[in-house]
């Protein structure tokens, strides 16, 4: 490789050359004031020589710091203001007052940002970045390589959407264009979103110009579009987000995102929504320098996902996408095209062509800052730039196919299936703590009120018989034989009157405060329990690992699918007793010497007799054929089920520790 700069690596202030074959920008601050800020501009004159050394002088334009953490490395990266808007790049580029220099300092191969856009390119995506590469010089000290790129910003050739009026006329249209970041930073004019928690920025309109009404269209549409997301009906071709997302942009920016490794990828995310279009749209591809495994905090992730090691809330968004066999389908079939069409040599060919391109002036620039040392989060260092850009190389040969297959195995999970009631008592634990559903307080004791308790094998006011009821389902407490209740007083709805502590009650028939559904949610095995009577969920109060904390009724709405307070597993444990199998005809006499139990069909009333009547001093309970608790009467007392309704029914009684039972039939 021919290598052509000059020795010389400070120009003159009156000595404007190319000191490699690269464009050369010189940069003279107003009295050479020094730039501390990436808040304030600073007037400047700029001497631009380009690729046929003609020298372009551009006065009063303005210079700042940029950039998060970059902007603390000591090559540092510049925002760069023009008086009036200029085609700073040439035809085909923006006629822009604004452009960025990118410094790169903390990536060894310079390149990976302009790689990421120009497989933007490849992949189809608009609004793609511009990239030039030169060699910068700022009061009279030269700087290194940078790259020239566009700002993100609404503009022809940039983000290319419809510009709202300002000021807004009272028949503005405030549909858009919008432009957006999911910002990690949570900067500028930013919300969070209300079920994902996703930090979103409003980019344009600026801070300063956007109005309220705008304010609140934007963000109250990004929250419905969640809303929808987070839905039961999220994955339904007309009822859910597809309806919301141009899905050309947002599978072509996945595997963008994908492809490069880009741990920041769904830290730091563009999109878009232009006027009088319905979908939201994703791009520009933005701030890749750490991508391609260039981040010492995970590692090497060749063989890994972003959706699940990456940072960044807008994960949660894609991983919700996934769940969606459309979505699957979608990312599989495209990813499978993109390959087939050669992505990998095509990467392999720019890389190769930048590095040609830029090889005399990456010289320069690791003359004067050094290629082995750290100065960001650089997972590797090597003491040549060859070395980098084969370790660049390297990853997206082993990426690229494992994504292949990664993606093909990222099925959406086995939704958690129904639940169906057998012959066990049940454990229910928070999804959070791992705590029980107790009828035990805060000292231990079992009561009525119903508390998280630490789980205890042998502790049965843990344990649950949980009985079939048509749609819903009675829980039954194996201590004390008595219902899960909600106990709400009032008129009450599903967000209203919540905050009642949940307790047990004497099971009753067809008593709406005693059935529960018992709701599948997500792929991980959980249910939210949610009362007929009240329409609230079983919540731990303040997700609270305490024993005793109070188990709630609680605000039933669309976060019962994340929120871990309101998740509980279902664990079976002991079988259910088994009773023995008289027959239901009529009711037989037990243990004649003592005392016999009798039924008078035409008083309907159940009875005891005994030469010892002083002996009939035991609890006798009747229970419907579904196990639900009916009455309770005193072996002494006449017990009328003249209310009853025509079926079988058990009778237990328990005598001298032995329980006993029958059947009998009421017609």
């Amino acid at each position: 490789m021919t290598i052509f700069f000059l020795l010389t690596a400070v120009a003159s202030a009156q000595n404007y050359q190319r000191l490699t074959n690269l464009p050369h920008i010189y940069i003279e601050t107003f009295n050479h004031q020094r730039i501390n800020s990436k808040d304030y501009y600073i007037y400047a004159t700029m001497h631009y020589v380009d690729e046929n050394d003609v020298v372009t002088t551009y006065d009063s334009m303005q210079i700042r710091g940029r950039g998060n953490s970059t902007w603390n490395l000591p090559k540092k990266p510049y925002k760069i203001k023009f008086n009036q808007k200029e085609k700073f790049l040439g035809k085909g580029y923006a006629k822009a007052k604004k452009w960025t220099l990118m410094a790169n300092a903390g990536d060894k191969t310079l390149i990976r940002n302009a790689i990421t856009s120009l497989m933007g390119d490849f992949l189809g995506l608009k609004n793609n970045p511009a990239h030039k590469f030169v060699d910068v010089t700022l009061n009279d000290v030269y700087l290194g390589n940078y790259h020239i790129s566009d700002q993100v910003e609404v503009r022809p050739h940039r983000v290319n959407i419809i510009e709202q009026d300002y000021p807004l006329e009272d028949d503005s249209d405030i549909t858009g264009g919008y432009l957006l970041e999911v910002d990690g930073f949570k900067d500028g004019n930013y919300f969070t979103t209300s079920y994902y928690q996703v930090p979103v920025r409003i980019h344009y309109p600026d801070e300063d110009e956007i109005s309220v009404e705008q304010n609140a269209y934007i963000r109250q549409y990004i929250n419905d579009f969640e809303s929808v997301l987070s839905s039961d009906d999220f994955a339904d071709p007309d009822k859910g987000y597809r309806r919301w997302v141009d899905s050309t942009s947002l599978v072509n920016w996945f595997i963008a995102t994908e492809v490069s490794g880009n741990i920041d990828g769904y830290y730091s995310t563009y999109f878009y929504k232009d006027q009088q279009d319905s979908l939201l749209y994703w791009g520009p591809l933005w701030d890749y320098d750490i991508a391609y495994a260039n981040d010492n905090r995970k590692g090497d992730t060749s063989l890994q996902l972003m959706t699940d090691v990456g940072y960044g809330q807008a994960k949660e968004w894609v991983n919700r996408m996934w769940e969606d066999p459309w979505f699957a389908r979608l990312v599989n079939r495209r990813y499978a095209e993109v390959v087939e069409a050669g992505l990998e040599d095509y990467l392999y060919q720019q890389i190769d062509s930048i590095v040609q391109l830029i090889y005399p002036s990456q010289v320069l620039n690791f003359n004067k800052w050094g290629i082995n040392t750290r100065v960001l989060r650089e997972r590797v260092l090597y003491s040549s730039y060859d070395q980098y850009v084969d370790d660049l190389k390297n990853y997206i040969a082993i990426h690229i196919p494992y994504l292949k297959g990664a993606f093909l195995d990222k099925k959406p999970a086995d939704p958690t299936p129904p639940f169906v009631a057998g012959d066990y008592y049940y454990t229910i634990t928070n999804a959070r703590t791992g705590t029980a559903i107790s009828t035990q307080d805060q000292s231990g004791e079992a009561g009525d009120l119903v508390c998280g308790w630490s789980v205890a094998e042998d502790q049965f006011s843990q344990q649950w018989k949980i009985v079939p009821s048509g749609d819903y389902f009675i829980l039954l407490n194996r201590q004390s034989g008595m219902a899960l209740n909600d106990p709400t007083e009032g008129y009450s709805t599903a967000t209203t009157n919540v905050g009642t502590q949940l307790n047990t009650a004497v099971p009753q028939p067809m008593a709406d405060r005693q059935l529960w559904s018992i709701k599948p949610q997500g792929t991980s095995g959980f249910y939210n329990l949610i009362n007929k009577y009240t329409r609230h969920t079983a919540n731990l109060n303040g997700g609270s690992s305490s024993d005793g904390t109070m188990i709630l009724s609680y605000t039933t709405d669309s976060r019962n699918a994340s929120s871990t307070n309101r998740l509980w597993y279902i664990t079976a444990g002991d079988e259910l007793e088994k009773e023995p199998e008289p027959e239901p005809d009529a009711i037989a006499s037990v243990e004649p010497d003592e005392y016999a139990l009798g039924y008078d069909s035409q008083a309907k009333v159940l009875h005891f007799g005994s030469e010892m009547p002083e002996q009939l001093t035991f609890s006798v309970h009747i229970y419907a054929d579904n196990g639900v608790l009916q009455r309770t009467f005193r072996a002494s007392e006449r017990c009328s089920v003249a209310d009853f309704p025509s079926g079988i029914y058990i009778i237990k009684w328990k005598v001298s520790g032995k329980t006993r039972s029958t059947k009998f039939l009421i017609p």
